[in-house]
């Protein structure tokens, strides 16, 4: 079963297209990588998901009802986003940031219900973020700030995660705690998330499918061993790449212009 459908999705911005004709479908419980050069679209395409944009051409289907015919808090209930990490202007505590992932279920002036208040609970002890509840969110760390907007995501108790880059500015530790998260949280609960990622080898160990957005609108959707190849990955980055394969998985290492690879 298809969750989203995007069908024929085009997208401009200052007179410069973004996405053309860009078509494809996410079956339910799946893990989708976004990756392509900056500039080519992925963050563009998780606005228009989630119904912050609106497409030029096309249509976008979720739980086959187009994004437009949503109500907000309807939609709400639909898809969760994390944002690329931040630290808001207004400190809140841990728990505050996650109980305003309910809102989307409360009446005007509601408070959180013993049920909503289960949901928050499942959540931080999900995310392993239940030991700083307490605190305030600018007295986190950079991962473990990552950790609550995930536990907020998954808060909002929605079908779909989508992801803009959740591991910028993370360490590798870090980085491999946020995807085996996900990944948890996808095979226990059959979410369906799309994450924005720079990072192709986390792509290839953790998502099941992968789109690659280019920078000149073309576009490939489909299996990591499939479309990732060397050749693929050089042309869409302009860059020269090796590859290597660790069990049945291709990995791949950016080479520059001092790289040492004929010494």
């Amino acid at each position: 079963m298809n969750i989203i459908e995007v069908e024929n999705l085009g997208f401009d911005f200052a007179q410069k297209t973004i996405l053309n004709s860009l078509s494809f479908n996410i079956k339910k419980g799946t893990f989708l990588g976004i990756i392509g050069p900056n500039g080519a679209g992925k963050t563009t395409l998780l606005n228009l998901l989630c119904g912050l944009l609106k497409p030029k051409t096309g249509s976008i289907k979720i739980d086959s009802k187009l994004v437009k015919s949503y109500q907000i808090k309807e939609l709400a209930r639909k898809i969760a986003v994390v944002r690329q990490e931040f630290v808001p202007v207004f400190d809140f505590s841990v728990t505050e940031i996650v109980t305003m992932a309910r809102n989307p279920y409360l009446g005007s002036f509601a408070f959180p219900s013993e049920s909503d208040k289960k949901i928050i609970t499942h959540a931080l002890e999900l995310t392993d973020t239940a030991q700083f509840a307490d605190r305030l969110l600018g007295s986190l760390s950079g991962g473990e700030r990552q950790r609550v907007f995930i536990a907020k995501a998954i808060a909002q108790d929605t079908p779909i995660l989508l992801l803009d880059e959740p591991t910028s500015f993370l360490d590798m530790k870090h980085q491999v705690g946020i995807y085996d998260l996900l990944k948890d949280v996808q095979i226990s609960q059959n979410k369906t998330i799309a994450a924005v990622t720079h990072d192709i080898n986390l792509a290839v160990q953790y998502c099941d499918e992968i789109l690659i957005l280019s920078s000149d609108n073309n576009y490939i959707y489909g299996q990591p061993n499939e479309v990732l190849t060397q050749e693929r990955i050089s042309n869409v980055f302009g860059i020269q790449v090796m590859n290597g394969k660790i069990s049945d998985k291709v990995f791949f290492i950016p080479l520059g212009k001092y790289s040492k690879k004929d010494k």
